[in-house]
């Protein structure tokens, strides 16, 4: 037996999981003799690429793990008290463990079947608990992406909804102190919105000026000051100027919230509960705000309802303020949040409890304060009066900032080192008393003194009556039992079991893609070299990240066609903003400050006219035919009336509809011809991989969803990454931002508050890319084109499939039609609630179609996986043709009355005209293998009338958290 030591099993065989006896089962069931043969049916020859992608060899991920440690060593991770809304902090192992670590809450999709989703419900209701007590206000989303876009929201909303007096105010008033990241997002948003943004001293501002419509203040603020505001907002409210605050969360365990002070909004970071650095990202940010605002308050809103059965459960509420629906007419295309780091700093407060917080908040003022007494000591000024965490060193003539600097990196720490020569140092949850005395150490070789031990570790704590806090916060149960390991360990998993997940089935999510995010992609994460560093460290300290971006980088140039790529955008909503800025800035270089009109067809994602809003655009939808595809003379007739002002399309491809249209060349020149530029969505562009390109089909720009095409888990609703890859002529204006020289040199203000957005998840597109190489991405492709087509034709002798391309194929995913059943009362909702009983989440539900079903497979789904989904709607379509045939009546069968909880079908009560069995195990294989809803069908208009969005009360808290079988 010949043996050949050097084979490993390569990491596309355990990602493409169709083998290649399923591929070949699945090629005779379509008709076709090879897989060739399904794409030459499927992507247009005109759109092919001519040769193979060129990229690496793929590594094993044996080989990739040992090579991806050798690159994070070039990371050196120094001991960072930069500050600037980024903080060490301690993440709570088994938090780390059972969340972060964990694919039962990392593989969930968002919250949209609230059934199969109340842990995580609950945990983000937790999360907006702890904001709400913590910032003073009483509503709270589910977090938004970072501090400098929820400012940026901030701001946007009080600009929508200015008082009547206040409608031609255009000046929003940001205090000099603000961190300059935020205040360079706020310069991106606040410019296509006709924003005039006025920077200065608040306190210094004459706020009679009739065209000021808002503020924001930080607090503490840029420098480390705290300062009592309470007298500037109540001027600021005689003037009916609204009032947006930047506040760091722990210090509002000390200090008077922000809402006792007076402010309409209040914005900021939680990373600081529980949350890795990362290099940036990802954390979830915070927005809280008055109920008066509870329309236009952006991002998702959990609240509270009522079940079929009377019992309490959680929805996402409020829905009709969301871009999916309002399209156009949106003030933010806000589509996602950051649900899993929501629900690891909720889960953080949850295990610490208030006294533990305020312990650990007391813990930090308390080493600052000792280390500028010892400063002091030394002849040291420290500037500011009040302060939580950070020292702020005025430039002293004794105290060289270079000589400093180089002392301070040598003995393992990052200060911040102002443009003024000025020092800031924070100290965080993981300082101690000896970093104290290290930090004092570095300040006496500078000077030359002799070195001192610090004389003591106590010290007496004290904020000014009118900074100081004395209201309550986080009085309920949730946060005051679960202080033991072992308790949270169970409360986490008592959660988890209430979800489901890709460890349990197949999400067939379309325009989602809920891929497999593989384990090896998944474990760099937690490795300190890359989830220990701050975004504004040194260059030199982040090699290894530097690395990593530039390989990334290459590889989506390569993928997409382009010639450069930003991979600061941290989602695809935020890179849909920042192509249709960077198309904005160049229109505006040429002289063409009149290109404002958005071509959109009819068909895009909710996302896309929303985008176009924020950036100042003016929206013209294009018809779309019968077949699904763009209407080409409707489009042509469009761009040529507006050539004068046109300034891009936004087409996505393969098109909503899952179909490779055969015109998209043709569409692409009709737009350059009448001056525009064309954008490409990417959401679809895991059909495109190794087939074609953005750059094949004509386009000059397009946004990558990382957390859809490239692997990065959607965390139940977030993280996820949108960089955009641009043309030569458009790489010039490449977002920048105000730490670090990146972008182009033309760039326009910052898109997020990181550089490179969420960084650290960049770790796992990179390692996907990696182990696939040339031929596993191209395979992933034409198999998640297989699958999809698989799927259709199984269900076309069941269903209506509502669009194909020419041949009959479909993409990487169709649209299911269910319309026709609205005759005998079967709504497509009913479809998706009764899947769950099956064990399955629903796929896109009435989109891009209402009334139907969007459903995509992806590749790294098995031909069982695909049958027994199969089987599961083929076993609804046959309960439907029960109600068709009157066997069961049209109001009271097993759809209308799904999903059925364990509960219910052990009832002693069972009203029902049809078996619990064929309620709860309408498939064999369901008996051993069941996953059950923890509530039954949720009344969302109840939880509409009556919003409620914080923590519910205890006895009903009491009753959700009961012993629940399933």
């Amino acid at each position: 037996m010949t043996v050949d030591v050097n084979q490993r099993v390569s990491f596309e065989t355990r990602h493409n999981s169709p083998t290649q006896p399923e591929i070949e089962q699945m090629l005779s069931y379509l008709g076709c003799d090879s897989l060739d043969d399904l794409i030459d049916e499927t992507v247009p020859e005109s759109i092919r690429l001519k040769k193979k992608l060129s990229l690496p060899a793929p590594y094993n991920e044996f080989q990739f793990l040992k090579e991806f440690k050798k690159l994070s060593a070039e990371n050196k991770v120094l001991k960072s008290c930069i500050g600037l809304g980024y903080y060490n902090c301690i993440v709570p192992a088994v938090i780390q463990r059972n969340v972060l670590e964990n694919p039962g809450w990392y593989t969930a999709y968002t919250p949209y079947q609230a059934e199969i989703a109340q842990g995580r419900l609950e945990a983000l209701i937790n999360f907006q608990t702890m904001i709400s007590d913590l910032t003073g206000m009483e509503l709270t989303n589910a977090s938004l992406l970072d501090e400098g876009t929820a400012a940026a929201e901030a701001m946007s909303m009080l600009f929508s909804t200015k008082p009547r007096e206040k409608k031609q105010a255009c000046k929003f008033l940001v205090d000099t102190n603000i961190f300059p990241q935020t205040l360079s997002v706020l310069k991106t948003r606040s410019q296509p919105l006709g924003i005039e943004l006025v920077i200065q001293d608040v306190s210094e501002t004459d706020l009679s000026d009739q065209d000021i419509f808002g503020m924001l203040v930080q607090y503490p603020d840029s420098n480390g000051e705290i300062k009592d505001h309470s007298l500037l907002f109540e001027s600021a409210k005689a003037n009916n100027i609204s009032i947006a605050v930047a506040s760091d969360l722990l210090s509002l365990t000390l200090l008077k919230s922000p809402g006792e002070l007076g402010a309409d909004v209040v914005v900021g970071n939680s990373q600081r509960f529980g949350v890795p650095l990362g290099y940036g990202g990802p954390h979830a940010a915070f927005f809280a705000t008055r109920e008066a605002y509870k329309r236009q308050i952006p991002g998702r809103i959990i609240g509270a309802s009522v079940d079929k059965e009377g019992h309490t459960a959680y929805r996402m509420a409020l829905q009709t303020r969301e871009q999916h629906i309002k399209r156009e007419r949106a003030t933010s295309n806000i589509c996602t949040a950051q649900v899993l780091l929501a629900v690891m700093a909720g889960m953080y407060a949850v295990y610490h409890g208030p006294e533990g917080l305020k312990r650990i908040a007391r813990r930090i003022t308390g080493l600052a304060r000792i280390l500028e007494k010892e400063l002091t000591a030394i002849g040291l000024e420290q500037s500011n009066t009040a302060y939580f965490d950070t020292l702020k060193l005025p430039s002293q003539n004794n105290l060289d900032p270079l000589i400093l600097r180089q002392n301070a990196e040598s003995s393992g720490y990052n200060f911040r080192y102002f443009n003024d020569g000025n020092i800031g140092i924070s100290i965080d949850e993981t300082t101690t008393p000896e970093d104290v005395g290290s930090i004092l150490g570095i300040f006496q070789d500078t000077l030359s003194l002799e070195k001192t031990l610090l004389k003591s570790n106590k010290i007496e704590i004290t904020f000014d009556s009118k900074l100081s806090r004395t209201s309550d916060f986080l009085t309920h149960p949730v946060f005051n039992v679960y202080h033991s390991e072992h308790e949270m360990l169970r409360y986490i998993k008592r959660l988890e079991n209430k979800d489901l997940s890709l460890v349990h089935s197949m999400i067939s999510l379309g325009s989602c893609t809920m891929k497999l995010n593989a384990t090896a992609e998944m474990i760099p994460l937690s490795w300190p070299e890359f989830s220990q560093m701050h975004p504004f460290v040194p260059k030199d300290q982040a090699q290894g990240y530097t690395e990593l971006f530039e390989k990334l980088e290459s590889a989506l140039c390569e993928i997409t066609g382009f010639a450069a790529v930003s991979l600061q955008p941290n989602s695809g909503a935020q890179g849909e903003f920042a192509g249709l800025m960077v198309i904005r800035a160049y229109h505006q270089s040429r002289g063409d400050h009149n290109r404002k009109v958005v071509l959109i067809p009819s068909s895009a994602h909710g996302t896309n006219p929303a985008s176009a809003v924020m950036a100042g655009m003016q929206v013209i939808i294009v018809a779309c035919d019968e077949k699904g595809n763009i209407d080409i003379n409707d489009l042509s007739d469009k761009a040529e009336a507006n050539k004068e002002s046109l300034a891009a399309l936004m087409v996505t491809y393969p098109s909503t509809h899952g179909v490779f249209e055969e015109g998209i060349i043709e569409i692409c020149e009709i737009i350059h011809q009448n001056g525009g530029q064309v954008y490409m969505d990417g959401a679809n562009m895991n059909a495109q991989v190794g087939l074609t390109s953005p750059a094949m089909i004509g386009a000059d720009l397009c946004h990558l969803n990382l957390h859809k095409t490239f692997c990065i888990p959607h965390g139940g609703g977030g993280p996820g990454m949108g960089p955009i890859s641009v043309v030569e002529h458009l790489q010039p204006f490449l977002p920048g931002n105000p730490f670090v020289p990146i972008g182009g040199d033309k760039a326009i203000d910052a898109i997020s508050s990181g550089p490179w957005g969420s960084a650290s998840i960049l770790t796992i597109s990179y390692a996907y890319i990696a182990m696939l190489g040339s031929s596993g991405l191209t395979n992933a492709s034409r198999l998640a084109i297989l699958n999809a087509n698989y799927i259709k034709e199984k269900l076309s002798k069941h269903y209506g499939i509502l669009y194909c391309g020419k041949n009959g194929r479909c993409a990487h995913e169709m649209i299911v039609d269910c319309r026709e059943f609205k005759q005998i009362g079967v709504e497509v909702e009913d479809i998706a609630k009764r899947l769950i009983d099956y064990g399955y989440h629903a796929p896109s539900v009435s989109f891009p179609v209402a009334g139907t079903l969007m459903i995509e497979p992806t590749e790294s789904e098995s031909i069982v996986e695909l049958d027994r989904f199969c089987n599961a709607l083929i076993s609804i379509r046959e309960e439907i043709r029960e109600i068709e045939k009157d066997i069961y009546d049209r109001e009271n069968n097993v759809l209308k009355n799904a999903p059925h909880t364990q509960r219910v079908v052990i009832s002693d009560a069972w009203n029902y005209p049809y078996s619990r069995e064929k309620a709860a195990f309408p498939v064999p294989e369901l008996r051993t293998n069941k996953f059950w809803p923890a509530v039954s069908r949720i009344d969302g208009a109840y939880g509409d009338r009556n919003l409620f969005c914080s923590c519910i009360p205890v006895e009903s808290f009491a009753e959700l958290n009961e012993a629940e079988v399933g």
